[in-house]
């Protein structure tokens, strides 16, 4: 199941033409069913808040009319940043599923802090279920087609 998800978002990712060399993108579901599918719209919104991951938290929430993301599984092409990451451990989602790793995503030169999901996880209990490496190869090639 985690790959057909991992499949819708690695599309949604292809959305992400004006954002330059950000092919991320975020879905998150509950009970199986898609709850939200987004992609990264810093520039559009010209906020650098505006990640994959974050803007699906978001709209889950208001979807479901609450912050408590319990029982929701996090898809995203790539390995959650430090900032996107806390964010999931605060909505409460227990489990997160990506495809390239912070590593992958740093060739090409962009812009990254390099804290892994691992770390992370580690340093707040290990609270949140992570699976690594979902249709990697397919996720990297979404990066490599803008270098």
């Amino acid at each position: 199941m985690d790959e057909e998800f991992m499949k819708e978002v690695i599309e949604e990712a292809k959305k992400t033409k004006g954002e330059y060399k950000t092919p991320y993108a975020a879905l998150i579901v509950r009970n199986g069913k898609i709850i939200t599918k987004v992609h990264n719209e810093i520039k559009k919104n010209l906020d650098p808040t505006c990640h994959a991951e974050i803007n699906a938290i978001r709209k889950a929430c208001q979807i479901l009319k609450t912050t408590d993301l319990s029982g929701c599984t996090l898809y995203a092409t790539c390995e959650p940043c430090s900032m996107c990451f806390t964010a999931a451990w605060w909505a409460n989602i227990p489990k997160i599923v990506y495809g390239a790793s912070i590593e992958d995503a740093t060739k090409g030169n962009r812009r990254q802090i390099e804290i892994t999901t691992k770390t992370l996880n580690e340093q707040s209990g290990n609270k949140i279920e992570i699976k690594r490496n979902v249709l990697r190869k397919e996720c990297i090639k979404l990066f490599e087609r803008l270098l």
